[in-house]
């Protein structure tokens, strides 16, 4: 059997073009884009949501470019930040999930194995979060007080 190289799948993705400014044919100055962007989230869009909806709706191609900021740093900056990150947020979520449908069938092996996963994961980003001090330092992974999240 002939080598192969270890990578199975390949490894080729997009990469945005390097921008040292805005581009020019954007219509937005960087106040009006951080004004869309607090519109949205007071909608109750999540800062992924808003830079989608920046994106399709209003011709922004990145946040970052025009303001130099990131979305969640704009929302910090204006005292509207999440007190769960939302990556993390997600992943409880998806835990609280699982957990229902483990109730409703105990011997699903994979969903069990995939709770494993998804709670792991949950612990690695709870411990980054605290050392980076975006989550208070008692801050505790629990299903039981966290099952209000579930949607």
């Amino acid at each position: 059997m002939p080598h192969r190289s270890r990578h199975k799948r390949g490894r080729s993705s997009s990469t945005r073009p390097p921008h040292a400014t805005a581009p020019s044919w954007i219509q937005y100055t960087p106040e009006e884009v951080e004004q869309l962007v607090l519109e949205l989230y007071r909608r109750g869009f999540p800062p992924s949501q808003i830079g989608v909806v920046l994106r399709d709706q209003y011709g922004v191609p990145l946040v970052k470019v025009i303001t130099g900021k990131k979305i969640t740093k704009i929302l910090e900056e204006h005292g509207m930040r999440m007190e769960i990150p939302e990556d993390l947020l997600n992943l409880i979520k998806k835990a609280l999930r699982i957990r229902r449908h483990l109730e409703e069938h105990p011997k699903d092996m994979g969903s069990r194995r995939g709770l494993q996963l998804v709670e792991s994961k949950i612990h690695r980003l709870v411990k980054y979060y605290k050392r980076i001090g975006k989550l208070p330092s008692d801050f505790v992974y629990s299903p039981e007080k966290l099952s209000h999240l579930a949607t």
